[in-house]
């Protein structure tokens, strides 16, 4: 299939505007989206082609604005809301989780809340620890929202269209140290909200990730490879619910598991996956499965600080080699 080279920030960008070309119900709202073009440029352009009805800046107020996207979503339109980072969601907790992910459910399944929310996570770039934290996993432990992570340029093409449709809420958590990456879009194919990928095959370890840890884990599984071990990278994509069948596929293939997730350790999502494989493959385990995760500090400014804080190829590599009983 053909295929053309694109950044994750064009292929985000183009989403937008096929969204908003298919179906007039669709408009883009939040923090400096339009005359700016987006804090990250995702929406650069946009103002012009659809005018400020479609694409509309918002007050610095994300507990106003979530909330008039989810007034928007009941009353029929298909509201994108942008939340500027994922420390600024904090403020918009209320709506997302008292009301958008309950409608459906205290209603009795006569509402629900087509509400779409995309927002920046993820650490890497020195803009400090209210600009760098990994809060995906909290919002997965919530009933009534979908939880997506894009980690490459097709699933960053694909996944709002699929968001938009989805009748319920759906969180889009676009990794920040992502926006800048190139890959190759291959032309046509649907993109599921459902499913977790096999991004490399592999036979010795699960390497199971997702968002900005995934190009970690494939350059953990290239050093691996050369030292003669075969670890195969399970990209989750989807947070909530969890694909628990490629998860424990992979698993029982391999039989060791590492799990790589910006989060930090104490109740992560990490820490779910931990529990799902020895509730579900415990017996096909050859190891305890391990775990990669952000120190448990706030993220710092510095950057060598910030750089020993993440999770990074070294520490995965380690980690491998560790549950393979070779250190």
């Amino acid at each position: 299939m053909m295929g053309r080279r694109i950044t994750y920030r064009e292929a985000l960008r183009e989403a937008l505007r096929e969204a908003l070309q298919t179906d007039p119900r669709v408009f883009l709202m939040g923090e400096d989206v339009g005359r700016y073009g987006g804090t990250y440029a995702v929406s650069k352009g946009l103002l012009d082609e659809f005018g400020p009805a479609r694409i509309r800046d918002t007050p610095l107020s994300e507990l106003g604005f979530v909330g008039a996207g989810i007034g928007a979503a009941l009353g029929g339109m298909r509201p994108i809301v942008e939340v500027m980072t994922v420390n600024f969601s904090l403020l918009a907790l209320d709506p997302i989780i008292n009301t958008a992910a309950l409608l459906r459910h205290m209603s009795g399944g006569q509402f629900s809340v087509p509400l779409v929310v995309r927002m920046a996570t993820g650490a890497g770039r020195q803009v400090a620890a209210q600009h760098s934290h990994s809060f995906e996993g909290w919002y997965a432990h919530i009933p009534g929202i979908r939880i997506v992570a894009p980690a490459t340029v097709e699933d960053a093409r694909g996944m709002l269209a699929a968001a938009l449709a989805d009748p319920d809420p759906v969180l889009l958590f676009e990794h920040a140290q992502l926006y800048n990456m190139e890959g190759m879009l291959s032309d046509g194919g649907a993109v599921d909200i459902r499913s977790a990928s096999v991004r490399r095959a592999g036979a010795d370890v699960s390497l199971i990730t997702y968002g900005g840890s995934l190009p970690k884990a494939m350059q953990a599984a290239e050093t691996l490879a050369v030292a003669g071990i075969s670890a195969e990278v399970i990209d989750l994509r989807v947070l909530r619910p969890l694909d628990d069948a490629t998860i424990m596929a992979s698993v029982r293939k391999c039989r060791r598991a590492v799990i790589v997730d910006e989060g930090w350790r104490s109740g992560s999502l990490a820490a779910e996956i931990m529990a799902r494989i020895s509730e579900q493959a415990f017996f096909d385990l050859d190891a305890p499965p391990a775990r990669v995760c952000s120190e448990e500090v706030p993220i710092p400014y510095a950057s060598h600080l910030e750089e020993a804080a993440l999770p990074q190829p070294a520490k995965i590599v380690a980690a491998v080699q560790a549950v393979m009983g070779r250190r």
